[in-house]
């Protein structure tokens, strides 16, 4: 059985959790930051669960994770 390839922008974008869920980074936080508030932008700097519904799509993308 061949070994299965690992998808690098996923491997880039999530990391497990030590029970096994997945961790992302929020989105609107790379630029055009002048305009929004520091409660948001602090708020948009804490991690993030995957949404259950995705769960199994990068589960695929990550074989080994």
């Amino acid at each position: 059985m061949p070994k299965l390839k690992t998808r690098r922008a996923a491997a880039k974008r999530f990391r497990t959790t030590g029970s096994g869920k997945f961790v992302r980074r929020k989105a609107n936080k790379n630029h055009l930051l002048e305009h929004k508030g520091s409660d948001r932008k602090n708020r948009l700097s804490h991690k993030a669960l995957v949404d259950p519904r995705d769960f199994e799509r990068v589960s695929l993308m990550l074989p080994y994770a």
